[in-house]
């Protein structure tokens, strides 16, 4: 099959569109045949290797351990193992698999779901990353379950972004008034996901109070940050942007972690670990319309490395996606 490896860290010039053998399922996992693969910031931080300290968690340290990017899925049921139970060659699925960015990809059945009919590959493959920590960040924001967003005034920074305009169209969904941040030539995209006012950091500096401000973008000292967020208000930072390239996001979380018992707000670094509930929500949401997934652009296989770049620069409006 054709898959599209890395053998070093670097920028995107370092992966290889390739042939390589397809992998086999275990008997407990599902082997789909890839219609469509979401890109995510994860998958440039993998690639390159940033932040450095990522590297001692099992990643491998000069060079990483899985060759191949990618891990957003959409498509049809290859071949099941014999211990799979839930799903069966030809159906429809959508969720998380190894190594992504191929013609085919394994999974086992906990991350996948099936896809609903009237949503396209393009949207399925592109909602679990995004969606999975959107939730969190929300629930983490008002401290407790998503229907406490009601009410709540809630501030997103990078609510261009994959995750930003979910976490802006989640937020809406459940109740709360929404301000996004964004650059000028994307306030009309963010206002069409949901957002009440949008903030254009070009033009002026970040306003208003919040209970919640979830942070995607990274890029702006703790200090400004605490200073829109009412007494007891919540920080929430997404994703490693920012800082530098051995810590990253880590550095602020450090400095939140020294300073946090003597400001009126609680900081939390988010990790997102996927979980078959937060996709079932997901997948309930999309089927019903109730929020959608906007895929600005599409790349084919062989594009990979410049879907990566897109996405790096920051240029990009809602969800990039990989179509082998």
């Amino acid at each position: 099959m054709k898959a599209v490896v890395q053998d070093t860290y670097g920028s995107a010039d370092v992966l290889e569109l390739t042939e390589i053998e397809r992998p086999v399922p275990n008997p407990n996992e599902v082997l789909v045949r890839v219609k469509a693969a979401g890109v995510n910031m994860a998958d440039w931080h993998l690639m390159a290797g940033r932040p450095t300290i990522m590297r001692l968690f099992g990643l491998g340290f000069r060079a990483p351990k899985q060759r191949i990017r990618g891990s957003d899925v959409a498509g049809v049921v290859e071949e099941v193992g014999s211990e799979v139970t839930q799903f069966a060659p030809g159906d429809e699925v959508f969720g998380s698999a190894d190594a992504a960015f191929a013609e085919f990809a394994v999974s086992t059945e906990k991350r996948l779901l099936p896809k609903p009919a009237n949503v396209p590959f393009e949207q399925a493959a592109a909602v679990r990353m995004v969606g999975d920590t959107a939730l969190k960040a929300l629930r983490a924001g008002v401290g407790g379950e998503l229907e406490a967003l009601a009410g709540q005034r809630i501030l997103v920074i990078g609510a261009a972004g994959g995750v930003g305009s979910m976490t802006v169209q989640l937020a809406k969904h459940f109740g709360a008034t929404v301000t996004g941040v964004c650059s000028t030539e994307k306030v009309d995209f963010v206002l069409s996901m949901g957002a009440e006012d949008v903030i254009d950091y070009k033009k002026s500096p970040l306003l208003g109070s919040y209970e919640a401000l979830i942070d995607t973008a990274g890029g702006r000292t703790l200090d400004v940050l605490w200073k829109r967020l009412v007494p007891k208000g919540r920080l929430v930072i997404v994703g490693a942007e920012g800082g530098n390239a051995f810590l990253g996001l880590l550095g602020r979380s450090l400095r939140a972690a020294v300073l946090g018992p003597f400001v009126r707000s609680k900081t939390i670094t988010l990790v997102a670990v996927e979980t078959p509930d937060d996709l079932a929500i997901m997948r309930d949401l999309l089927a019903s319309g109730a929020i959608t997934v906007p895929v600005e652009r599409t790349f084919p296989l062989s594009g990979v490395a410049d879907a990566i770049r897109h996405l790096e620069a920051g240029r990009a409006m809602g969800k990039v996606v990989v179509v082998p």
